[in-house]
């Protein structure tokens, strides 16, 4: 029986007929890993390997193995899309480099922030982000009493990069001209709807409900398979304004079950797409700079963020969090800020106020200067949310007549 804060040797032995290692148990969690990992196909082919330690499970106890063999451990066993893997790979790949021999017992932080300033600035956030992920499950595996890659190592977010959305319709309808009777409405129906280049290569007819005005995104295309949306925020009902209606209406009858295929009727690759129809079509419309794939979405939230819709139901419409469109596109957003100083100018100097907030026209008391009772019972008035542009003037008080 093995106990708790025990040492013991592993069965299995190297060509020099020494044991491979040891496995040191800590806390019981941590010995049900410990456990896992040897019975896995990675622990099996670490104690073929004559001479190498296998992980261990106790705090302290695994210390033996270096960063790049726990980093290879760590790419086996984590459960991801082989996309993601490749790229945590290819992060991690820039630590490894220049730490990978080191012990991980003895990586401090000191080491992991000269490191972190050799990583190209572009990359510095997200490969330290990969590298923290690693150490993370080391402490949580108890191989390392805390995480090098957070104690004392700051690590900003780069500066987004500036979007470039479309400036008018126009640009977008000049565009859909030269890309002909599916990939022209389907540029259009991007614009209108804000949905990824992934989600609207991964449309399909029974997707798109006219009767209730919505297009539901439930899957992705990407790298040559489906795929779940990216995401859980991502799987959404968008609603369909004029402009997508008009683009669905432009696409010529098909028995296809995929709504935007390409010429061979199977689903839309984004690189060849990108490189023989998108680029193109904006070189012979006059379009400058070039413009990504991506920059539809930027105009979708662009465009709705200057109507006045409001940064929830935006962040709902194109799947991603409030926070990311308040960083990314809120400052794109010239018309609403101008809109809300305008209300504000009113209510402070003509005394008026904007009637999307109130149902009729009516009249209201301006406040009094008298402080409110303590259990004064709370009157409550329907709210209009449609943004109409009619003005309701306050009715001053006898105070004011006076």
């Amino acid at each position: 029986m093995i106990q708790q804060g025990k040492v013991f040797k592993l069965t299995a032995k190297g060509a020099d007929g020494e044991p491979c290692g040891r496995i040191g148990i800590g806390l019981r969690d941590a010995a049900r890993e410990g456990r896992r990992w040897a019975d896995s196909r990675a622990g099996r082919r670490r104690r073929r390997r004559c001479g190498r330690r296998s992980i261990g499970s106790g705090p302290g106890r695994g210390g033996a193995v270096t960063l790049a063999e726990f980093v290879e451990e760590y790419l086996e066993l984590h459960q991801a899309e082989p996309v993601t893997i490749a790229k945590l790979r290819w992060l991690l790949g820039k630590a490894t480099s220049t730490l990978g021999e080191k012990r991980i017992a003895d990586l401090s932080p000191k080491d992991v922030y000269a490191w972190r300033l050799t990583v190209p600035e572009g990359h510095r956030f997200e490969a330290t982000q990969a590298l923290r992920k690693v150490l993370n499950r080391a402490v949580a595996w108890g191989v390392l009493d805390f995480n090098p890659a957070k104690r004392g190592v700051p690590n900003p977010q780069r500066r987004p990069k500036e979007k470039r959305p479309f400036e008018s319709w126009a640009q977008i309808e000049a565009i859909a001209a030269r890309l002909g009777p599916v990939y022209g409405p389907m540029v259009i129906f991007g614009a209108a709807t804000g949905l990824r280049p992934s989600e609207l290569f991964g449309l399909e007819q029974h997707d798109v409900d006219r009767e209730l005005g919505v297009v539901y995104v439930q899957r992705a295309y990407a790298n040559g398979r489906i795929k779940n949306t990216k995401t859980r925020l991502s799987t959404r009902a968008v609603p369909l304004q004029a402009k997508a209606v008009e683009a669905l209406d432009r696409l010529p009858a098909s028995v296809n079950p995929i709504l935007f295929p390409n010429a061979r009727g199977g689903r839309i690759d984004f690189r060849v797409f990108g490189r023989r129809h998108w680029r193109p079509a904006q070189v012979f419309a006059g379009i400058e700079p070039i413009r990504g794939l991506y920059d539809l979405r930027h105009t979708y939230a662009t465009f709705a963020l200057r109507a006045g819709v409001p940064v929830f139901a935006v962040s709902r419409f194109i799947g991603s969090s409030i926070a990311m469109i308040d960083r990314h596109y809120g400052h794109l957003a010239r018309d609403s800020r101008e809109h809300a100083v305008a209300l504000l100018d009113a209510l402070a100097l003509e005394r008026a106020v904007d009637a999307a907030w109130t149902s009729n026209r009516s009249c209201a008391n301006a406040l009094s200067d008298s402080d409110s009772k303590l259990y004064r019972r709370r009157t409550h008035r329907r709210v209009d949310a449609r943004w109409t542009p009619r003005l309701v003037l306050v009715a001053p008080t006898d105070n004011e007549r006076s």
